[in-house]
């Protein structure tokens, strides 16, 4: 028989079909991906895009000694440098993320081989750059199978045009920059601020085998929320099992970390949280309107919340640390004294108003509220929106022990805050104008409104310093000068006095002569009534209008001298900064300046200056606001001290001050009618502080002077402030005496100051009590 060849064409046309077939695939797999990368498959990114990818990067707010205040962002991402990343960070990302990281272009082959092989049951096979391309330029959100393999074409061609443009050491920096580990925390640098409270560069081993754990699923390996723990305790030995593998770690080293707890410092960095809260918000504002009047060369806007944007400040970050704790530390005791006193005031937290004010306080609060606000906005009628706020709700509340979880109405939870005291308190340097430290208020996730530069409120005696330096200068008058310290009365029809005006000396005190030293320390309202007799209210506010106080609300009437006008502490600081200054007035600043991402300075602070005193008038009344703290009611801020020893003052005292200032200190205290306001300037040659203590209604008040004046309302908060800093050995403030000028001319040594001061008399009976123990 023959043979059969009629099998013989129909084995080679199966040979033949299999290689049309594998070409075809081949080159059909090849098309996709050249159609991918024309953007045939969806937007693909150009050249300049893959040169600069776009990223939201969060504006930095800096402190004056380079620490980070806080940011401002849409996504909470601060770049860091490839150089700032430990090693080990690097090493513990590549061993668990990309083993071949260092030896492929892109796509790890034998990972996707692996991949498809085993279904992705022995691991993925996404590259460090394809999970980058994927972060860059796709959109992870489309659903459907279609999509999701266009999706990884897609970053498989990015992934190449990548290797291709950038250095391995960039694409992990711009992977690491680009993550989100949750929380706000995008990008390493933020999140190490937020997980461990610190900068990249000092993460121990653990820690960054901790954040790698958690580039698989950033909630699933969440190592702060309780039931997510176990997960990131395994997942990050896991990490170091594989650093070991890839040789970065000792057998023994591997052991000895796996055996550590999952240790973190959970430090969020909420627009409302961390450092000089306050102090953001008042650059904020100034960012705001700076990006109004500062296009980009291009016409477009800047944005504080993506462009990554350096705002340098003159900011002390330790002089702010030393404020805040001298704020909590009085106003978390005082307010417990305060709470104490009004536990039998049938009003608290207010005190001698009727019931019908009290409620349009109330209202008040309510028609000024977020919530209200809100709903009239959504086209809510009033009826509806008040109702809301009489009904039970969930909420949190502030309180000094910290956040309290409760049920209670809004309109309650609004009465419940106006009963806590609040604060506004500056310093800067009078030489500058550099702001160097701002509190606003006790916490400003609870208290939104601001005190430094917002509100204003009565000043008292604080004010008593301006009339006699415009005195000083006008008409030469000297700190040694004598006045009758008796009834005195201006007319009615003189220096706008609508009747015949005859202030009180607080406590009744007359009798005798007063040199204008021991009437300023004193608080004399006689004494200072007739000064400004005799230079007339016009010439004061002439004068404190070149200090820099806005003087738009103060009519020029003779009650001025004992503080009824309403000013900022921001104004009161820069005002008494001037005397300091020799004379000087230096507009106080924040903004020291403003770079772009790349470094480039786009706003740079020009100083503003003008001669307002004459150097001699300036030293003349520092000199007669040092008697304030040698024997007068500042005199407190000397306890222990040497100048206090062996006085009345110093027997009475209490024990447990802080403070036992010694250097020379030009300071004043004040305190508005019902104890409502009480306030502490004080003064060291170059450094200006204010201290402003109060309720946020003028009727949320102590009942008596005793613990509602400024000595122990705002005094003591600068103590504690000054005596940190002056146990700090880094800070440069100074306790020198204050600059005496050549040719003085005014005679300033009073023999009769310096005899109280030695024998403990002279003390205004505002100051003789001391029943708290601070």
């Amino acid at each position: 028989m023959g043979e059969n060849t009629s099998s013989k064409p129909s084995f080679k046309k199966y040979i033949l079909g299999f290689w049309i077939l594998f070409i075809s695939g081949v080159l059909g797999i090849a098309f996709i991906f050249l159609l991918a990368s024309w953007g045939a498959l969806g937007t693909m990114p150009t050249f300049e895009e893959l040169e600069n990818p776009e990223t939201n990067l969060a504006t930095e707010v800096i402190s004056i000694d380079g620490e980070t205040l806080g940011k401002y962002f849409k996504e909470n991402r601060t770049p860091i440098n490839y150089e700032d990343l430990p090693d080990h960070l690097i090493n513990a990302l590549v061993s668990t993320e990309d083993e071949r990281f260092y030896s492929h272009s892109g796509i790890d082959a034998r990972g996707t081989l692996r991949a498809a092989i085993y279904l992705g049951s022995k691991g993925g096979a996404s590259t460090i750059t394809q999970q980058l391309s994927k972060l860059l330029f796709t959109d992870p959100n489309k659903s459907g199978t279609f999509n999701r393999i266009t999706q990884k074409v897609k970053e498989w061609v990015i992934a190449v045009r990548l290797e291709e443009q950038y250095a391995k050491n960039e694409i992990i920096t711009m992977y690491l920059n680009k993550m989100d580990f949750l929380y706000n925390a995008i990008g390493i640098r933020s999140a190490s601020r937020i997980y461990f409270g610190k900068e990249p560069i000092d993460l121990s081993i653990e820690e960054s085998a901790t954040l790698v754990a958690m580039l698989k699923n950033p909630s699933l390996y969440n190592p702060v929320k309780d039931q997510f723990k176990d997960n990131s305790l395994r997942r990050r030995n896991q990490v170091l099992k594989q650093m070991e593998k890839n040789g970065f770690l000792t057998t023994k080293i591997k052991d000895s970390l796996q055996e550590l707890p999952l240790l973190t410092y959970f430090s969020p960095e909420e627009h409302d949280d961390g450092m000089a809260t306050y102090f953001r918000a008042y650059v904020q504002d100034f960012m705001r309107s700076w990006v109004d009047d500062n296009p980009k060369p291009d016409g477009t806007s800047y944005s504080m919340y993506r462009d990554g944007l350096k705002i340098y400040t003159t900011l002390d970050f330790k002089m702010q640390g030393y404020a805040e704790t001298a704020v909590e530390k009085h106003l978390k005791n005082l307010q417990k004294e305060f709470d104490s006193q009004n536990k039998q005031n049938k009003t608290a937290p207010f005190r001698s108003i009727s019931s019908s004010e009290i409620e349009s306080i109330l209202n008040r609060g309510i028609k000024n509220s977020d919530r209200y606000k809100t709903m009239r906005r959504k086209g809510i009628n009033e009826d509806s929106i008040m109702a809301t706020f009489n009904r039970k709700r969930e909420m949190r509340l502030f309180s000094w022990e910290g956040p309290i979880d409760t049920i209670m109405t809004p309109k309650d939870s609004i009465r419940y805050y106006k009963s806590f005291l609040n604060t506004g308190m500056m310093s800067m340097t009078p030489q500058t104008g550099e702001i160097k430290a701002w509190v606003g208020g006790v916490n400003y996730k609870f208290f939104k409104y601001e005190h430094v530069k917002q509100a204003k409120r009565q000043v008292g005696s604080t004010f008593k310093p301006f009339v006699y330096a415009t005195a000083i200068d006008q008409l030469h008058l000297s700190p040694c000068d004598e006045y009758p310290n008796t009834p005195f009365t201006i007319p009615k029809g003189r220096h706008g006095v609508t009747e015949d005006w005859t202030p009180d000396n607080s406590g009744g005190d007359y009798g005798g002569m007063k040199t204008l030293k021991q009437a300023l320390a004193e608080s004399i309202n006689t004494i200072t009534a007739r000064v400004i007799n005799k230079t007339g209210p016009e010439s004061v506010i002439n004068l404190i209008d070149k200090l820099g106080i806005d003087v738009s609300r103060i009519d020029p009437v003779a009650a001025i001298a004992l503080g009824t006008a309403d000013i900022s502490v921001y104004d009161m600081v820069s005002a008494y900064s001037t005397f300091a200054n020799k004379g000087v007035y230096v507009k106080p600043y924040a903004i020291q300046r403003i770079e772009d991402k790349n470094g480039t300075i786009l706003y740079q602070h020009q100083p503003e200056s003008r001669d307002v005193l004459s150097e001699e008038s300036a030293f003349v009344t520092i000199k007669l606001l040092e008697g304030v703290t040698r024997f007068g009611s500042g005199k407190r801020l000397r306890l222990n001290s040497d100048y206090a020893k062996g006085t009345e003052v110093y027997k009475r005292a209490v024990t447990g001050y802080p403070y036992a200032l010694e250097n020379d200190i030009a300071g004043k205290t004040g305190t508005t009618q019902n104890q409502s306001d009480g306030w502490f300037i004080g003064m060291v040659p170059n450094l200006a502080t204010g201290v402003w203590v109060g309720g946020e209604d003028r009727s949320v008040r102590f009942p008596t002077i005793t613990y509602g004046q400024g000595a122990t309302l705002a005094l003591p908060i600068w103590g504690m402030y000054m005596t940190d800093i002056y146990n700090d050995d880094t800070l440069d403030i100074s306790k020198a005496e204050f600059e005496r000028p050549e040719n003085l001319s005014i005679l300033i040594d009073c023999d009769e100051a310096s005899d109280e001061l030695e024998n403990g008399e002279g003390e205004n009976k505002e100051t003789t009590e001391f029943e708290i123990d601070f």
